[in-house]
């Protein structure tokens, strides 16, 4: 049996950033990290922007940390490797290749896999699901080979993945049952603006479509609409959100309806298991409530506090503004706050005309969020802080 003082389950940006963590603090203990992939921890972000548009991905550009990071460090990873089997009493993980790591302490950070909606055809050739760099470059090979793609969703990865297909000189439709994209987010007048921003770019909106399958025999030919439609596409690009992966600790403690519950401090109930990223469910101490987030910026900040904490040299709270960040075309929008409620009032500051804008979110005098276009890194921090004050943190 193989022993460990840190088990490390799940190789993305969460995962990674505990290696670090633990390292800054112990440079002793030993470590070993488990990923699904083949690939050590990336920048997952990039997949639908530079990496899906470039004329040559930059490959090179992708590791979160220089590859030799890991040996030098004496990190042991486990690549292209699943834990099929977690018991928490006698803290013990089970590999698919069947050996068994004894562990002290263990950092669940195994991410969130693709929605698949429940129609015919999902698993037909050229229906992509965006998520890994297999996905990204098999999107690149068949984008050049197919004329018409169709993006299914109106969030923020299939708003990525249009532009960014778009910018590529594809022709491009985008089918969403919302009248407006990112409708989630935006306020609807900002909303009204970015969706007539995507038609003057090119692209085609199938709005108010629901998706009822996919048809081919073994390609995709043809996307049926709950409306009767069918729309002709070589390839189609399935963004209709994510969920954790939590079948590892299905009917545990570690796994709840919104989550994995985890306190302040990123454990999870059971001491010395903790849980980051699209994972936690963890209590939000500046906006309030409890929260999820499925967003790099965050995997990254609390992959770094659970690491710390993981190791007992340092005991620190997961305490940050939720922020995150998406590239669309020719500008960058940057959200600094809640966004999971529609305001009751909005304030705009700028000009949607010139993309550069700043839209305050309240509820009803209440400063809940702040929506940033192409912003100075000082101005998103001004935006924390600003946000910070209202709320009297």
């Amino acid at each position: 049996m193989i022993q460990r003082d840190y088990l490390i389950i799940g190789s993305g940006i969460g995962g990674g950033s505990a290696c670090e963590s633990i390292r800054k603090y112990d440079k002793r203990g030993s470590v070993t990290l488990v990923g699904a992939e083949q690939l050590l921890p990336y920048k997952r972000w990039m997949l639908s922007k530079t990496f899906l548009r470039d004329k040559v991905p930059p490959l090179k550009k992708l590791p979160h940390l220089e590859p030799g990071w890991y040996e030098s460090h004496k990190i042991e990873t486990r690549l292209g490797t699943m834990v099929t089997q977690f018991n928490i009493d006698r803290r013990l993980a089970v590999l698919g290749n069947g050996e068994t790591i004894e562990f002290n302490k263990a950092l669940l950070a195994m991410g969130s896999r693709p929605v698949r909606p429940p129609v015919a055809g999902v698993s037909l050739g050229n229906v992509i699901y965006l998520r890994t760099i297999r996905d990204a470059l098999a999107l690149r090979e068949m984008a050049s080979l197919e004329k018409a793609i169709v993006v299914i969703g109106g969030g923020l990865l299939a708003c990525e993945a249009a532009a960014s297909l778009r910018q590529m000189k594809f022709k491009v439709s985008m089918m969403h049952r919302g009248q407006n994209l990112l409708n989630r987010y935006l306020d609807p007048e900002t909303a009204a603006w970015l969706t007539a921003l995507y038609v003057k770019s090119g692209v085609t909106l199938l709005s108010g479509e629901s998706l009822n399958g996919f048809e081919g025999k073994t390609v995709l030919r043809n996307i049926q609409t709950k409306s009767g439609n069918r729309v002709a596409a070589g390839v189609a690009v399935v963004a209709c959100g994510a969920e954790p992966n939590l079948d590892l600790v299905r009917n545990t403690p570690l796994s709840g309806p919104h989550g994995s519950p985890v306190s302040e401090y990123l454990e999870t109930e059971e001491k010395g298991i903790y849980a980051v990223g699209d994972l936690a469910f963890y209590p939000d101490r500046i906006m309030g409530g409890v929260r999820r987030q499925t967003h790099w910026e965050n995997a990254r900040e609390q992959g770094m506090v659970a690491g710390a904490n993981m190791t007992g040299k340092k005991r620190i709270r997961y305490e940050q503004v939720p922020y995150f960040w998406t590239e669309m075309f020719d500008m960058k929008l940057e959200f600094v706050g809640d966004f999971s409620m529609q305001p009751t009032r909005v304030e705009l500051r700028g000009a949607y005309a010139k993309k550069k804008f700043v839209v305050r979110h309240y509820q009803g005098d209440k400063l809940r969020a702040l929506l940033l276009c192409d912003a100075q890194p000082r101005e998103v921090e001004a935006a924390k802080a600003e946000l910070r004050t209202a709320l009297g943190k």
